[in-house]
């Protein structure tokens, strides 16, 4: 249970307080980002209709469920211009399989970027294989513009190991 504990403190920690990375410091203090993790929790009510919704974690477990996410807004008077915002994985999560298949990530802990069907690793043994999405160690998004004012957010899902 103290396991648990950890994960989940850690979990919380790393959604609440992981900054993604900015493409220079000018915009980084133009652009406000803030980041939470949620756990997907699917109920059926009595009429056999299923919902689901995203709340704050409580007790987690293997295979549970989260959603990652990074809200944006620009504050200043300019727009930002090709905004990237990377978030690490926490190593207690993968990739979920429900993820967009365009979303650019990584495999090598940000070294090179590309789409999951694009990229491959080396295993122990010197063999490549196609990369999984337990293999993902980032996302990253690269936003175009955001104009003076504008806000949105960026999500992923994970599956906590």
């Amino acid at each position: 249970m103290n396991n648990l504990k950890k994960i989940v403190a850690a979990l919380l920690a790393i959604g609440c307080a992981a900054g993604p990375l900015a493409v220079n410091a000018q915009e980084l203090n133009a652009v406000e980002v803030s980041g939470d993790v949620k756990a997907v929790q699917t109920s059926v009510d009595e009429s056999g209709n299923e919902t689901t919704q995203l709340v704050d974690p409580g007790v987690i477990i293997p295979g549970g469920r989260l959603v990652f996410g990074t809200d944006y807004t620009n504050n200043s008077d300019e727009s930002a211009e090709n905004f990237v915002v990377t978030n690490p994985l926490p190593s207690a999560v993968r990739l979920a399989p429900n993820a967009d298949p365009d979303l650019i990530v990584s495999v090598d802990g940000g070294e090179t970027w590309g789409t999951l069907a694009a990229l491959s690793v080396t295993t122990e043994d010197g063999i490549a294989r196609s990369a999984t999405h337990g293999d993902v160690t980032h996302v990253r998004w690269t936003l175009a513009s955001i104009a003076p004012g504008e806000s949105g957010r960026l999500e992923y899902p994970a599956i906590i190991r």
